[in-house]
């Protein structure tokens, strides 16, 4: 078995816990069903938000979705002047026996314009 990668990214309307908490379970369910993973399959997560995303940390919707025991890291990214606005990224690191090249990165909402090629449909 091997660790994988998989990206996801979505965007939320406003800096409120209600909006980044529901935008993350949407992501996480996007991934996980595109892929299919479930939670034990999960080694680790990295979230990485926007400096404009500070109510809550997108791993309390991890949690709450039932990784209690998977790792996970919170970053704020760099400021870059175009960069997409009330953006949450997720990279998930999968214990899987699939090839690298069978898991579906998900992009939703405004952040489709990071990677347009991986629009979610």
């Amino acid at each position: 078995m091997a660790i994988r990668g998989l990206r996801g990214a979505t965007t939320v309307k406003t800096n409120a816990q209600e909006d980044i908490l529901k935008g993350t379970k949407e992501l996480l369910g996007v991934l996980f069903e595109n892929n299919d993973i479930t939670v034990e399959d999960i080694a680790s997560i990295f979230f990485s938000v926007t400096k404009d995303l500070d109510a809550v940390f997108p791993a309390k919707a991890a949690r709450e979705m039932g990784l209690v025991h998977t790792p996970m890291l919170c970053l704020n990214e760099i400021n870059v002047s175009d960069s997409v606005n009330f953006c949450i990224r997720i990279l998930l690191h999968v214990n899987s026996e699939k090839k690298q090249s069978d898991f579906k990165p998900i992009y939703l909402n405004d952040a489709i314009k990071l990677r347009p090629e991986f629009a979610s449909k």
